[in-house]
Parts: C-alpha cells; sequence; structure tokens
C-alpha cells in the first residue's frame, strides 16, 4: 500500500524552497503527499526584499477541523517553517491526534542558519521549538538550530567529537530516536552527520563544497532523507542518499547558470534519487 505523509510548512510562490521542495521530491519517491500551509510568501526571505508574507494560522485551524471529519492516516509527519507560537501549538496538536504507532514523525526546526534566526522568528518560539522536537522520532537541525536547541552558542566550524557530542545531547534531551545535523564539514567534506541512538551508531556523509551560497538545501536533504527513511533505508542509507541528492541540485544549478537566489535545480537530479530508491538494497 503506499505511504502517506503530511508535510507541514510554508509556501514561497518564487524559490526553491518548503512545499515547493518536499511535495516534488516526496511524490517522485513514490509516496502520497499531503500538505498543511503554515504561511504564503511572495518569496522567501533569502536575497530577497519586499516579500510579502501572510500567517496562515486560521486557516490551519480550518484545514485541520475539515481533516478530522475525513479518515485520513498518515505514516509520515514532517514539519518545518513554523510562522509563530499559536501554530506550534497546533501542530503539536495535529502530530498527536495522527501519530500511531507505525508512523514516522521528523521535524526539521527551520529557525535560523549561519548563527542567527530568520527575519520572522523571534526568540520565545526559537526556544518552544524544543516542544515540537520532543514529539519527533527524527529532528533535523543545522548547526545553528542544534546550538539553539541545545541553548548554548553557535560555532561554525565544530569539531567532529563535537558533533558527534551535540547529536547524543539533543537524542538524550528531546527524546528521539534519531539526530541528523546539515553543514557539517569534515576532512574537507561538507555534508551531514547522523546518529542513530537505539544502536548508538554515528555517521557522517560528505561531498566536496562549493563556494557559492545556496538557498533551499536544508529543505531538499530533509525532504531526501524522510523520502529514503519512508521507503525502508536505513538512517546511514537515507544520509548518504540525501546528501548526494542535494550536491547533484547544487551542481545542476550552476550548470544551469541560474541566480542562485531562486533555489537548487532539484527537479533535474530527481531521476537519481529515484534511481538510488528503486535500486539500493534495504539493510
Amino acid at each position: 500500500m503506499q505511504k502517506q505523509v503530511l508535510a507541514i510548512h510554508d509556501l514561497s510562490c518564487v524559490g526553491r524552497c518548503s512545499l515547493t521542495v518536499a511535495l516534488p521530491v516526496l511524490s517522485a519517491a513514490g509516496l502520497h503527499v499531503s500538505a498543511l500551509p503554515t504561511a504564503l510568501l511572495s518569496t522567501h526571505t533569502g536575497e530577497f526584499t519586499g516579500y510579502t508574507y501572510l500567517d496562515l494560522t486560521q486557516e490551519m485551524s480550518r484545514i485541520y477541523g475539515h481533516f478530522q471529519t475525513l479518515p485520513l492516516r498518515f505514516d509520515g509527519l514532517y514539519s518545518g517553517f513554523l510562522g509563530c507560537w499559536e501554530q506550534l501549538t497546533l501542530v503539536q496538536e495535529v502530530f498527536a491526534h495522527y501519530r500511531h504507532a507505525d508512523t514516522l514523525l521528523l521535524v526539521d526546526p527551520v529557525m535560523a542558519d549561519q548563527g542567527r534566526l530568520y527575519a520572522t522568528y523571534t526568540e520565545a518560539l526559537a526556544r518552544d521549538m524544543g516542544r515540537l522536537c520532543h514529539q519527533a522520532d527524527i529532528i533535523v537541525p543545522n548547526l545553528t538550530e542544534a546550538a539553539i536547541l541545545l541553548e548554548e552558542s553557535y560555532h561554525a566550524r565544530p569539531s567532529f567529537s563535537q558533533v558527534e557530542s551535540m547529536l547524543r545531547r539533543l537524542c538524550c534531551r528531546y527524546g528521539c530516536r534519531q539526530a541528523v545535523i546539515t553543514g557539517i564539514v569534515r576532512d574537507d567534506l561538507l555534508g551531514a552527520a547522523a546518529y542513530d541512538a537505539d544502536h548508538d551508531t554515528m555517521f557522517f556523509h560528505g561531498c566536496p563544497p562549493l563556494e557559492q551560497v545556496f538557498y533551499g538545501t536544508g529543505d531538499v536533504l530533509a525532504s531526501a532523507l524522510l523520502a529514503g527513511l519512508m521507503r525502508g533505508r536505513s538512517l546511514a542509507q537515507a544520509t548518504s542518499l540525501a546528501v548526494d541528492f542535494t550536491y547533484q541540485s547544487m551542481l545542476h544549478t550552476l550548470e544551469n547558470g541560474l541566480p542562485l537566489r531562486y533555489g537548487v535545480a532539484f527537479e533535474q537530479a530527481l531521476p537519481m534519487l529515484v534511481r538510488a530508491l528503486d535500486t539500493t538494497p534495504v539493510l
């Protein structure tokens, strides 16, 4: 039976990120994806000015109310950007309502990068993001978000032993089974570090770093990671697949000569993702 995922993210009309990434990536992986949008933006907030922003909290409540009249069952729950404290409380309720014994719940605590909160986030909302992480099976913060969740100072280039400590402490503090931190540099490679608390195993996968600044790569990686996990891949397999898919998306963007602020050309890397999911043995 086809697995179903509920993606709870914002929607940027221009600039590939959030729902415009999650929906096609998860769909290409063979999953049936439904959406609960948190905000509507004319563009994403990186390198764009004058963008419009519409908070969808009230509409989220109406959508969720209608969902409850339908015989919906989700095998995966996936949250990203939230616009306000009220949304966080609502998403907690959604998680509690739709979670069952076999549901995989992934929280991407989208709130900051490069040591700074995003423009639409408050420090109070960032602190409370931990409430969602407590419900998650797996969390996927970047280095800045991991530091916020651990209430410690941000370091752009921690040693790998420090990263290992952060991963263990994230799982211990929030009770999640797995954690992945993105934006990790190790042995001159840039990628993601993953920790499986159930088996006390650590894993890293990276690719050669590129000097350009790309947007939406966190959403690309988290969506591909969830796709791999939902298709039965191990955490190490899914992390490797997600990092490679994100890297190929960036390479396609450079080949196309497209303005980087419009996001990465993940569409051209989707065949690689589908092939990997169809041919990689499940461990």
